[in-house]
């Protein structure tokens, strides 16, 4: 009897791997349309639970969807930094950032006085990037936020690059810095200066709510400044923390020469 009982457990136990191992492969690591998303989810929420995301997060994430227009801007990403800086520039409109930054630097001098103080970054890379990403808040973006990322992570172009700011979403979704219905820009970046999620729960300063307009100033520079810049030096000095910023050259260039328009008013 003992021996039948053995047997009788050993092919449970098989049957149990088996359905195991089919289940793992019926949830996609990753995907090139939306087909597999849904299994994808599932399987998802128990590395995300596993994280220690909770119930507003997780429910967050059920009920994200696969976003489409964030994958058409995601394949289309490199024509937005392609060409020459001076090309790029005109494309962004710098003149009219650099008109305006100086404008808002003269106007908030107190306040960009004291982020120079607390932090080492002078205001012209500030309001580069500001006017850069939002057009100084005017333009902060409409697609869902956790369906954008959430759709990124499980993209499977970067999907290794996207998982942990998915994550970080569905954190902030559980401390109500995001909600499920929160809109941004394509790649799920957040605020005036257009952070992902997971540089929000890295860099941001204060509430962390980067819709306000100065807790976002000066998240960007706590970013700079972790990002390793140097106060006082030039801007080709401190590339490489504007390289942390955004990895395209003509981006980075292209700060550096509004931040210096700017910072020499």
């Amino acid at each position: 009897m003992a021996f039948f009982a053995k047997g009788r457990i050993f092919a449970a136990a098989l049957v149990a791997t088996l359905a195991l191992a089919a289940g793992a492969e019926a949830a996609p690591s990753c995907g090139k349309n939306g087909a597999g998303f849904d299994a994808w989810k599932q399987d998802f929420a128990g590395e995300a639970r596993a994280e220690g995301v909770g119930q507003r997060g997780l429910s967050a994430l059920a009920g994200a969807t696969y976003a489409t227009r964030t994958i058409a801007a995601d394949r289309a990403i490199h024509k937005a930094f392609s060409g020459s800086v001076e090309s790029f520039m005109q494309r962004r409109g710098a003149s009219a950032i650099i008109s305006r930054g100086r404008a808002l630097k003269k106007a908030n001098a107190a306040m960009f006085a004291n982020i120079e103080r607390t932090y080492g970054v002078p205001p012209g890379v500030l309001l580069a990037i500001w006017g850069m990403e939002t057009g100084f808040g005017a333009s902060m973006g409409n697609q869902n936020t956790v369906s954008a990322i959430v759709t990124l992570a499980y993209d499977c172009r970067r999907p290794d690059y996207f998982r942990p700011h998915a994550i970080a979403a569905l954190k902030l979704v559980d401390r109500g810095a995001l909600s499920a219905s929160s809109v941004g820009a394509m790649h799920g970046e957040i605020g005036h200066t257009q952070f992902l999620p997971g540089n929000v729960l890295k860099y941001g300063v204060g509430s962390g709510n980067l819709r306000d307009r100065n807790t976002a100033l000066a998240s960007t520079a706590n970013f700079l400044k972790a990002h390793g810049w140097q106060p006082g030096a030039s801007y080709e000095a401190n590339m490489g923390a504007i390289a942390g910023w955004n990895s395209a050259s003509v981006y980075q260039q292209a700060i550096a020469r509004i931040a210096e328009a700017i910072d020499a008013d």
